[in-house]
């Protein structure tokens, strides 16, 4: 603006100038005296005054013009780099983005960046047309706790839904962020202080029980012969029980206590097929050759805690000997450079009822289980910075993956 008023001036100024000395010559050639030649001198001078002042404005503006001008042809580039560092972030943003497209009129949606495109993959969403159903009838501006099948089993994702308008067009924006692995590590936690606390008390009331029936035993040893025989009979015969049952007890709570003590992962490079070698001939015994194990590739390495993975390995097992007949742990790199570990068996597998309740303490479908071995096997998994999940299996059978 001030360029532009001062170039103004310098105009009308130099236009005045032109005219005052357009006068002067008009002027001076009628009448050439000397009187006249001062007047005339005297007119133009008031116009180049205002000219040389309005040059002088000009002259300072025109190097901040030009820089101005670079400056903007320097942004430029770095805009456009910023742009590109933004489009970036979001595509391999942890968060699945998807536009919902309503202009076709069948509620489309699309995704956005890779979070979403592995998401509907194939190995991940089992029937991503029902996802889409599920995302497109999400009311906008509110956030929901929504869940759909995999082939890692059911998963839970926080999903929100906003409404933008870009270029005269009104779109809808979801954010699908899963958070199945971030459930299971406060639930576990829930289970693990809450089973440190029941096991806590009940041992505090059961040690005085035990101690208290067996000194009773002895007290009644040194009165038999001041008892009627059948009196003493029966004291005896209670007095057994009582410290029986507290024993028993004691050690079924310890049993669980196991689940509240496990110690911090120590990890360590592992070589699998090593590992894998230990575990066949530690259960060969007991499976006679219907146990394989495989590892693709044979070089195949993962840090890791060697002893807790061997145990929640052997806890699958265990599991498996009891329902098949066959069974077989193999292991692979999957999508993403992840370690998969899938333990697989040829059993009548777990009963579609029965699959969200599996992984819970003091859960047993059977009468002498206690419902912690694959509770034990989800808090060894998890400690170690993997997850564990019940898969359909393709045939008959139970099939349970680990993913690190």
């Amino acid at each position: 603006m001030a360029s532009e008023h001062a170039l103004k001036l310098g105009v009308a100024a130099g236009a005045a100038g032109l005219m005052a000395l357009s006068i002067a010559a008009d002027v001076l050639s009628a009448t050439p005296e000397p009187r006249r030649i001062v007047v005339c001198g005297l007119l133009a001078l008031a116009p180049a005054s205002l000219l040389w002042q309005c040059l002088r404005r000009l002259a300072p503006l025109t190097p901040r013009m030009e820089a101005a001008n670079g400056l903007a042809g320097a942004a430029a580039p770095a805009l456009e780099e910023g742009l590109l560092a933004l489009e970036a972030r979001l595509e391999h943003a942890p968060i699945a983005l998807f536009r919902i497209d309503h202009a076709s009129g069948d509620g489309a949606v699309i995704p956005l960046n890779a979070s979403a495109r592995r998401l509907l993959a194939p190995g991940r969403a089992i029937a991503p047309q029902e996802l889409h159903q599920l995302l497109a009838a999400q009311p906008t501006g509110q956030r929901r706790l929504v869940s759909f099948d995999t082939e890692r089993g059911a998963e839970r994702a926080l999903v929100a839904v906003s409404a933008l308008t870009l270029q005269g067009s009104a779109h809808r924006l979801a954010a699908l962020m899963p958070v199945e692995s971030e459930l299971e590590a406060e639930a576990l936690n829930a289970w693990r202080e809450l089973v440190q606390v029941l096991t806590h008390e009940i041992m505090n009331s059961l040690t005085p029980v035990a101690s208290l029936s067996r000194t009773a035993c002895g007290l009644l040893d040194e009165a038999s012969g001041q008892l009627p025989q059948d009196i003493h009979a029966d004291l005896d015969t209670a007095l057994d029980a009582i410290a029986r049952r507290a024993a028993s007890l004691v050690d079924f709570v310890s049993s669980y206590r196991s689940l509240s003590t496990v110690p911090q992962a120590q990890p360590q490079r592992v070589l699998l097929e090593e590992l894998f070698e230990r575990l066949k001939a530690l259960l060969e015994p007991q499976w006679q050759d219907r146990l394989t194990f495989s590892v693709e590739p044979a070089s195949l390495e993962v840090m890791i805690d060697p002893g807790q993975l061997e145990q929640a390995l052997i806890n699958l097992l265990k599991n498996a000997a009891e329902a098949a007949t066959q069974a077989q742990v193999s292991a692979r790199l999957s999508r993403g450079g992840r370690l998969r570990i899938e333990v697989s068996d040829n059993g009548p597998g777990v009963p579609d009822a029965l699959v969200t309740h599996i992984f819970t303490p003091f859960f047993s479908t059977r009468k002498q289980g206690r419902g912690i071995g694959l509770a034990m096997v989800r808090h060894l998994v998890h400690a170690n910075g993997g997850t564990v999940r019940y898969a359909r299996a393709v045939g008959a059978g139970a099939r349970f993956i680990l993913t690190f």
